[in-house]
């Protein structure tokens, strides 16, 4: 007996099934699983963790703060660039989460610190990231003893932005500026703006942040050299907010306070530098890195930290 053409159909669909479950769903895993336990593979796809007397204390692909209870750095380890992962100013902890992984998706033109107030009527300031840059910038400078200047801050480590108003010609631009404010500096916490004078035009301090939008919003470059001694990396977080890796300028920078914390010298803190920097990728893609946290745990075992 003939089936129907709809139960020939119906039959031919359940045994693709079945085949593409049994390849896919049990063939194929098993198969990438077994060649992953292969020697000289197995360590890469369990995850590339690190371990210390058997405990598993993170993994060589994603990054950790070295940080206190407070926040604030410990003298004794190389400090990790900033992490959005989770990071405290949302609310869901200290950065490096990798089930929040992620970017703080600010940009460029993000230079404007503003008030935010919530539905329950409590404000708070939000710093944009022009300003988080400069603050993180000065804390490290402080930090590490290094000059925290920065093109576009202020000394203080605030976004150096004004916002200059007048009548503005045909490209947008305030030639004859009639009041000029510096809109990331609060009178009643910074009453003398970084500018004196703008166009000859007497700078104000704000009365209120996210103020003064109708005038021409500037970024000023100020007295500031081109290539900053604090590196971009140690200000800025990674697309991921995992990333294990600084560069060799920003754990440079570090050295002098990790040597003298573990009392050791200079040179054999960057001994452990030098064979835990990789080389660009095939030789020429991005640029050296160091791994922070095989570091870390390098320093522990070769200089154990006795304060």
């Amino acid at each position: 007996m003939r089936m129907p053409t709809w139960v020939r159909q119906h039959v031919a669909a359940l045994r693709a099934l079945l085949a593409l479950t049994a390849i896919t769903g049990i063939v194929y895993p098993v198969a990438v699983f077994a060649v992953g336990q292969l020697p000289g593979l197995k360590h890469d796809a369990d995850g590339s963790l690190l371990t210390v007397n058997g405990q598993v204390v993170g993994s060589s692909l994603i990054g950790q703060p070295f940080t206190g209870k407070d926040g604030a750095a410990l003298v004794q380890y190389f400090q990790s660039r900033p992490s959005a992962a989770g990071e405290i100013t949302q609310g869901a902890g200290d950065g490096y989460n990798p089930l929040s992984t992620s970017a703080s998706n600010r940009g460029p033109e993000d230079i404007r610190d503003v008030t935010v107030t919530d539905d329950e009527g409590r404000s708070e300031t939000r710093a944009g990231l022009l300003t988080t840059v400069c603050t993180r910038g000065k804390e490290i400078a402080d930090r590490e003893g290094v000059d925290g200047r920065r093109p576009f801050c202020t000394a203080d480590g605030i976004g150096a932005v004004l916002s200059v108003i007048g009548p503005r010609d045909a490209a947008g631009e305030v030639s004859h500026p009639v009041a000029v404010y510096s809109v990331n500096e609060l009178c009643s916490e910074h009453p003398r703006p970084f500018l004196a004078r703008y166009h000859g035009v007497e700078v104000k301090c704000a009365a209120e942040l996210g103020g003064y939008a109708e005038g021409r919003i500037i970024a000023i470059y100020g007295d500031n050299p081109a290539e900053p001694a604090v590196p971009a990396d140690a200000v800025t977080a990674s697309g991921s907010g995992l990333d294990p890796h600084i560069s060799p300028d920003y754990a440079n920078i570090q050295v002098a306070r990790v040597a003298g914390a573990r009392g050791i010298s200079e040179r054999q803190v960057r001994e452990l530098i030098d064979a835990h920097t990789c080389g660009r990728t095939l030789g020429f893609l991005g640029e050296p890195t160091v791994d922070v946290v095989e570091l870390n745990l390098a320093l522990d075992r070769d200089y154990p930290y006795r304060g």
